[in-house]
């Protein structure tokens, strides 16, 4: 069923409005952080592409400057302007809420589908040339250096988070998902160090020969 939440002025009737939409689980929820957190699609009526609601449950994480917890798709949104603001490819955000009720927090990201891009797990499920391989990994090693140049970690740093699209000219565009672990650290080295060795460890079906490229292109763009 397409469906559209309508305008409001109200901060708690938008909320109410996004929180009512349902969708298909494309995520279901998952017991973790002592709440819960899964990932809808929505059709809505006058969008062209779908959009994607991520509904938490009493799902926080803490910090020092939270130390009684905060939902994770606050830390989330702060990545995703953060990010889009440095240039680095995110899907687009539409609404971000969180707020309380009878002493739980209930909390909703939605963003636009990326159009026209896969993740780097499902790319690689396909049979590719060696120089398109070579032109993927090129654009992800600039993409990962332009976010640990600016001391930005990902957190998450796996092929199934990493989304690219090969355009008619050759051009690769690299999007980057589920930022909710996302934060500053305080040098480039430690949030190189971090998401590295996770996308090593989770590397999958991408050739070790590949990779060699990817750290190449990371390393040239990390110096210029």
């Amino acid at each position: 069923m397409r469906q559209r939440p309508v305008s409001a002025t109200s901060v708690t009737a938008l909320f109410d409005q996004w929180w009512q939409a349902r969708g298909e689980w494309v995520e279901a929820p998952n017991q973790r952080r002592a709440g819960e957190s899964g990932v809808q699609r929505l059709e809505c009526a006058g969008e062209t592409l779908p959009l994607y609601c991520k509904r938490q449950v009493g799902h926080l994480y803490r910090s020092l400057r939270h130390p009684f917890g905060e939902p994770t798709v606050l830390r989330e949104r702060r990545a995703l302007l953060a990010l889009a603001r440095l240039g680095v490819g995110v899907p687009e955000l539409l609404y971000c809420g969180a707020r309380r009720q009878q002493g739980e927090w209930r909390a909703l990201l939605i963003t636009r589908a990326l159009d026209g891009f896969v993740s780097l797990e499902q790319w690689y499920a396909q049979a590719a040339a060696p120089e398109d391989r070579a032109r993927v990994m090129a654009a992800v090693g600039k993409t990962l250096a332009r976010l640990h140049r600016a001391r930005w970690q990902h957190g998450c740093c796996y092929p199934k988070h990493l989304f690219v699209r090969s355009e008619a000219d050759g051009q690769v565009r690299v999007a980057l998902l589920d930022l909710e672990k996302s934060r500053r650290r305080l040098s480039t080295a430690a949030a190189s160090r971090h998401d590295l060795r996770q996308l090593w460890r989770h590397r999958q079906a991408i050739p070790m020969k590949d990779l060699a490229i990817l750290l190449s292109d990371y390393q040239q763009a990390l110096r210029g």
